[in-house]
């Protein structure tokens, strides 16, 4: 045991530089004396010696007592050995930075003479803890606090602190830190804190941002210009200078709203990117470009740009300066006609190489660069001319440049596949260069992109196959519908003739569903044509694929799942009812024979907006309210290479006999006559998705001049189909005008009858304009329907007219005037539909 000082649970003396040490003499000392009276006892005998053993043992009973007291009065402890080696005591005492150690209440229980220094004490007796001697200081209080948290949860922390002097100018920077010592047992937790004066090195820091701040303001008002840019393009500095010429605010370019696409003119940026170094490498280029200020104007500039590219390649920020060229003009003409070549030469919107004869790039502008894919120009140099193109074009154009190596003129250009994973053509335009055996230039390849060329003339070409074929089809669909006319209106007289017991009833009523059929594959040609006649009524498309449902789910069958989903309050549309179920149940069909081992057919409607519909970005599609509808399947896909072809009519992936061709072409006639757009999204083995884009109905005010007169609706039309009064029939077909002029007389009608529009004419005049009704077909020759109205209005402008056509009526009705009114009864036709359009239009007189 040992005595302690005033301090509380001391770990050592520290005013001393010795350490504590029990006295070995002294031990002996004591045991001898206890020896020496157990022997005297022993020959005094028991009797004799029984009070002093008592006197003895009650000497030695108080001596323990006091020691008890002693020791828990902290008067007297155990010395601790371990931590009181002199080793350890006087690396403590050496250090240059202040420690002191504290328990688990914050009692000191060792500092070292630099912590008495730092802290004020002037003995060991007198630290006190850190919290203690910076009490009265705020500035340091909250930086203490974060300190006492961090030993209480036994972790690291380091604070930085002024401490401001009495006077209140002067003062001085510590450094504070806190850490753990030992391991944690409840109240035995120690931490050693440390305090260093680190004023010096603060004033040399500040010296140093001093020194960078007059160099930073050198930069900054230097006559050249400086920029850096990080690898992705942004701009994070410019000096004063630059951003002068630029015309730019500093503060601007500061906030990282620049980049390199910014101030470079053309392709320019792409020759200070890309840059494909050794790694670890650091390389300055040197580039002759033009710079765009603020408003747009350029300025010739020459860039020295070095970059530095870490151990693994990766680039850093870039580092350039900019002088400004514009001034050399007036003092070197020579020099400034080199650059201003060189500027041409780099910002041309033609690509520019020069080849050697083997064909290897020497040189490359930036344009070249970007549509060879290459990341710079610097890329380019040494590379192959034919790594730019597709395999097959590479040997066509190998032997233009021999040849114009060798000096031959008017080379015929080559245009050839680009390489990349995207279809690109490009037009290379070869010119020989006259050089000796020591030029590495052999030829000049000026390279053009006929990409976007190339798909205009396929899509010119298309649309002109397209409208040939559809003319071709209208053709045929209108003389079909004549042709299905007669048939049907014949097919009507021999129904009336014969009752339902008759043995050759059900001939005819096979005939007139066979008459049917075919006018549906009539309607199928006109729709993909764009000439058939639509009915087009407002309606909810949420609702009308809903009335769908049933018919879906029994057309795809069992294996396929049907799955719609319809959004809420969708916009309304205006489609032909008919017409709009035969998109959808075409494109079910489709998906329903993709998916020949099962899957799930989607049906998804959805409202777009003008900028949802402006960010798809859809080609040909303007921006605009639409309603999308998406029919979408898990099946096999469309192979890419046939994806564009899907539209075509006659284009089927079906077997022989299991398709005709017609149903995606019927669909996209429909569509783009109803003024649509659909788009097809295919991936091969996972399925395809239709999306159509219907345009939103706004309703507008009815008037009552209103340009075609639309049928009565069907539960609307008069049960009694005879009338009475005089109509003119115009119709070129002989058998055709002759059916329709007996079905008329029937109901009890006067028929007049001529061959064409000038026949026509000739009876109105015969009949002093005593006409009702004038029923014409469209296309007649000599003059045609539109031609007939403008001269019979001429002469009656209150003449009721009905047009018949095989054609759309939107076909012919551009053609007539503005207002004017007319019915229209699209071919083929029933004798019932005839008579009743007939009543309808006499009875509006």
């Amino acid at each position: 045991m040992t005595l302690g000082s005033d301090q509380p649970h001391p770990l050592g003396d520290t005013s001393a530089g010795t350490r504590r040490s029990g006295s070995v003499p002294l031990v002996l000392a004591v045991a001898a004396a206890v020896v020496a009276a157990a022997v005297g006892f022993m020959w005094l005998g028991r009797v004799q010696a029984q009070p002093y053993i008592l006197g003895l043992l009650a000497l030695l009973a108080m001596i323990g007592l006091f020691a008890l007291f002693a020791f828990a009065a902290g008067i007297v402890r155990f010395a601790d050995r371990s931590v009181d080696d002199p080793i350890t005591r006087s690396i403590g005492d050496s250090s240059p930075e202040g420690i002191v150690v504290v328990d688990a209440h914050g009692r000191v229980v060792y500092s070292n003479r630099a912590y008495q220094a730092l802290t004020g004490a002037e003995r060991a007796e007198e630290a006190r803890p850190v919290e203690r001697v910076f009490v009265g200081n705020p500035e340091v209080s909250e930086a203490v606090f974060r300190l006492l948290k961090a030993s209480r949860e036994r972790r690291r922390q380091q604070e930085e602190v002024r401490v401001i002097a009495p006077d209140g100018v002067s003062g001085r920077w510590l450094r504070m830190r806190v850490r753990p010592l030992g391991e944690s047992k409840k109240d035995q937790d120690f931490s050693v804190w440390s305090i260093a004066d680190i004023t010096r090195d603060r004033e040399r820091q500040e010296g140093v941002f001093q020194d960078l701040q007059q160099v930073i303001e050198y930069l900054d008002h230097a006559p050249t210009g400086f920029f850096s840019a990080n690898p992705s393009g942004t701009i994070p500095y410019v000096n004063a200078t630059l951003a002068h010429w630029l015309d730019y605010d500093l503060a601007e370019i500061g906030s990282g709203g620049l980049k390199l696409t910014d101030i470079v003119s053309g392709d320019g940026a792409a020759l200070l990117t890309g840059i494909v170094p050794a790694p670890g490498e650091v390389k300055t280029e040197v580039f002759d470009l033009d710079l765009r200020t603020r408003s747009g104007k350029t300025l010739p500039v020459r860039i020295y740009h070095k970059l530095a590219f870490g151990a693994d390649g990766a680039s850093g920020a870039s580092r350039s300066i900019v002088i400004n060229r514009a001034r050399d003009e007036r003092v070197d003409p020579q020099r400034a006609a080199e650059v201003r070549f060189m500027r041409f030469f780099d910002h041309t919107p033609m690509a520019i190489a020069t080849v050697d004869k083997s064909g290897s790039v020497v040189r490359a502008n930036a344009r070249f660069a970007k549509l060879a894919q290459t990341l710079s120009v610097e890329a380019l140099r040494g590379k192959s001319i034919r790594a730019i193109l597709s395999e097959r074009d590479g040997d066509e154009l190998s032997e233009t440049i021999a040849r114009a190596a060798e000096g031959q003129g008017d080379i015929k250009p080559v245009e050839a596949l680009l390489a990349g994973p995207k279809e690109r053509w490009g037009e290379f335009f070869v010119t020989g260069v006259e050089s000796d055996e020591r030029d590495a230039e052999a030829a000049i390849i000026y390279l053009l992109e006929t990409t976007e060329r190339r798909a205009l003339v396929n899509q010119v070409n298309q649309a002109q196959k397209m409208e040939m074929v559809g003319q071709l089809a209208g053709g045929m669909a209108h003389d079909f519908n004549n042709v299905l006319s007669a048939i049907m209106m014949a097919n009507d007289f021999l129904l009336s003739a014969h009752k339902p017991t008759d043995p050759s009833f059900q001939d005819i009523m096979q005939i007139k569903q066979n008459a049917t059929r075919a006018a549906s594959l009539v309607r199928q040609l006109l729709a993909f044509s764009r000439r058939q006649t639509l009915r087009p009524q407002v309606l909810d498309p949420g609702d009308a694929l809903s009335d769908l449902t049933m018919l879906l789910r029994r057309l795809i069958g069992e294996k396929v799942k049907l799955a719609t989903v319809h959004s809420r309050d969708l916009w309304p549309v205006k489609v032909d009812v008919s017409q709009f179920e035969q998109v959808i149940v075409n494109l079910a069909v489709n998906a329903r024979d993709a998916m020949p081992d099962g899957g799930t057919l989607t049906v998804r409607t959805a409202n777009i907006d003008a900028q949802e519909a402006e960010r798809f970005s859809y080609k040909g599609m303007p921006a605009a309210d639409y309603v999308l509808i998406e029919v979408s399947d898990t099946g096999t896909g469309i192979p890419a290479e046939i994806v564009d072809k899907i539209f075509e009519p006659f284009f089927s992936t079906k077997e022989v006999g299991k398709g005709t061709g017609l149903g995606l072409s019927t669909v996209y006639g429909i569509i783009k006559q109803t003024g649509g757009f659909i788009y097809v999204f295919s991936e091969e083995g996972k399925g395809t998705s239709f999306r159509i884009f219907l345009p939103r109905h706004v309703p507008e005010p009815e008037t009552a001049a209103d340009g075609a007169a639309t049928d009565t609706p069907k539960d609307k039309r008069p049960t009694d189909l005879t009338g009475q009064g005089t109509i003119l029939l115009v119709e070129d077909e002989d058998g055709l005008r002759s059916l329709n002029a007996r079905g008329l007389r029937s109901r009890g009608y006067t028929v007049v009858e001529a061959a064409n529009g000038v026949e026509a004419i000739e009876v109105l005049e015969a009949q002093n304009g005593k006409i009702d009704l004038v029923v014409s077909d469209v296309v007649m020759p000599e003059m045609d329907g539109p031609t007939l109205l403008k001269e019979m209005r001429s002469r009656n402008p209150t003449l009721k007219v009905i047009f018949v056509s095989g054609y759309a009526e939107d076909a012919f009705e551009k053609s007539l005037p503005a207002n004017e009114q007319f019915a229209f009864l699209p071919k083929p036709f029933t004798l019932s539909q005839l008579v009743a359009q007939v009543k309808d239009t006499i009875a509006k007189a």
